[in-house]
């Protein structure tokens, strides 16, 4: 009797991502396949009974009109209080990004001209500046304010200012004209700027620009980063909720002017060759009827804040092989401390976003970790089966390598991230919005759609803000990708070779 032929491999026949696509469909709609059998059994066993055994189980549950009345009152009483304790829902009607003019553009070639013929930079600073352009991830589009095209640049208070009014007052021109909201609708008023806090403030100039209502609550937020634009966001929803019916005006930029580094410390000079021109406007509503028209909804906001000394932000050192080469390396203590901030966010806003099917398997590895094997690897959870898109704050090419490589990320969910450093360099706590405006340029904005915004900053914080897609978004007609979205995404080489 012949022998039958052996099972093939269970690998082989059956590819485990289905099998884990299966797990995942299973545990997300538990609730779904437990409920159906149940109601369809009782649904049935009631379509088989006569008129006369419905009026005999309707009489032997004793229900009389005082009981039905009072059950209703309860009822309605628990779902009052319900409403009434639920936040105040915050809704992204629009917003809108500064886009420098041509005259600011500064191609390798210029800034590497004038970084020669400036007399506080030595061979080697020169040399160090170059090797991080070559690196950066930058293109050749990006631009600086006026004052830094002279020789040497020249950053005054009044330059510092004439670069605040240009790149907001342009950005809320923008948003005002898109939305149609006047000025004297806007009751609250947050304004980010890291390193440049003038007074009269940012805000005040703002207030007085467009003679916003003289009891606006406005606030002035300094020396946070790059990630104060979702904590300026965090606090505009923060004020929605005390508020209601009220309309909040964000706005998140760098002032580059007063921030030149003429000097020849290698952890300082490194926001001379990333940081460009940029701002961004947003308006927050928390009135229902802007619902209908609002793009996206807020739905978490998340900030986690890890303590560094000096010793992590002096973050840039050289290191020379054989040949002579210098090449760039960042601290350890900064990405180690990075990378602390980055997973107390992950596991506070995974709760929040995650399906069941990730809270599973994240849970059973942090049993096994503890009870079995300590050196079993912590599991990173599947954030593409929470999320449609991620913005992740384009400060540079090593912060966005790290989290796609962290958080196993394609290509295609950095593209956003990655094509606005290249386009537009690292416009600081704006740097989310020019990408969420790529992917909107790009059509990929669907009804329905998540929104994963990640920012990193100085302290070292880690914020990150969840929206939510109202509406198909349609392919913006201007905006800062207007011209060039067709040419992107592009190419970007490791190295760039200036010299």
């Amino acid at each position: 009797m012949p022998s039958s032929s052996p099972l093939p491999p269970f690998s082989s026949s059956v590819k485990l991502k289905y099998v884990k696509l299966g797990y995942q469909y299973l545990v997300n709609h538990i609730l779904t396949f437990l409920f159906i059998p149940l109601i369809s059994t009782i649904l049935i066993h009631l379509l088989h009974m006569n008129p006369s055994e419905l009026r005999s189980l309707y009489h032997s549950l004793h229900l009389d009109l005082l009981q039905i009345l009072c059950t209703s009152f309860f009822i309605i009483f628990i779902a009052t209080l319900y409403f009434m304790s639920r936040p105040r829902p915050v809704y992204l009607v629009d917003y809108a990004c500064y886009k420098p003019p041509h005259t600011c553009r500064v191609p390798f070639s210029t800034f590497m001209e004038h970084v020669r013929q400036l007399e506080f930079f030595d061979e080697r600073s020169v040399r160090f500046q170059m090797r991080i352009l070559e690196r950066s991830g930058l293109g050749e589009e990006t631009c600086l304010p006026p004052a830094n095209h002279y020789i040497p640049p020249c950053p005054s208070m009044e330059a510092s200012r004439e670069e605040a009014r240009t790149v907001i007052f342009s950005a809320i021109d923008q948003l005002f004209s898109a939305t149609s909201i006047k000025p004297k609708d806007i009751d609250i008023l947050v304004v980010n700027c890291s390193l440049f806090s003038p007074t009269p403030s940012l805000s005040a100039m703002i207030i007085n620009n467009y003679k916003l209502r003289s009891n606006i609550r406005s606030f002035n937020l300094s020396g946070m980063g790059c990630s104060a634009g979702l904590i300026s966001v965090d606090l505009a929803r923060d004020l929605l909720q005390v508020h209601p019916n009220s309309n909040a005006l964000v706005v998140s930029t760098e002032i580059i002017t007063p921030n030149y580094y003429a000097g020849q410390e290698r952890a300082m000079l490194l926001p001379n060759c990333l940081f460009r021109m940029g701002a961004a406007a947003v308006l927050l509503s928390n009135r229902r009827r802007d619902a209908r028209r609002a793009k996206y909804r807020l739905l978490h906001v998340v900030r986690t804040h890890k303590g560094a000394d000096d010793k992590a932000y002096r973050c840039v050192y050289e290191e020379q092989d054989s040949d002579g080469n210098v090449g760039i390396s960042l601290s350890k203590d900064l990405m180690a401390i990075a990378g602390d901030a980055l997973k107390s966010n992950i596991t506070t806003i995974g709760p929040l976003v995650l399906p069941a099917s990730e809270q599973l398997l994240f849970l059973f590895r942090l049993i096994g970790r503890k009870l079995i094997n300590p050196k079993w690897k912590p599991y990173i959870p599947d954030f593409k089966q929470a999320f449609d898109h991620f913005c992740i704050h384009a400060g540079g090419r090593a912060v966005i390598d790290e989290l796609q490589k962290n958080l196993q990320l394609s290509a295609e969910h950095v593209e956003a991230s990655r094509m606005t450093l290249h386009r537009f360099g690292n416009t600081s706590s704006s740097s989310l919005w020019y990408e969420l405006n790529y992917i909107e340029s790009k059509g990929r904005m669907r009804r329905g759609n998540r929104v994963w915004m990640i920012g990193f900053g100085s302290g070292f914080k880690c914020n990150s803000a969840v929206w939510k897609c109202l509406r198909t978004i349609k392919t913006p007609v201007d905006g800062p990708w207007s011209d060039c979205i067709h040419r992107y995404p592009v190419s970007i080489p490791e190295v760039i070779k200036l010299f």
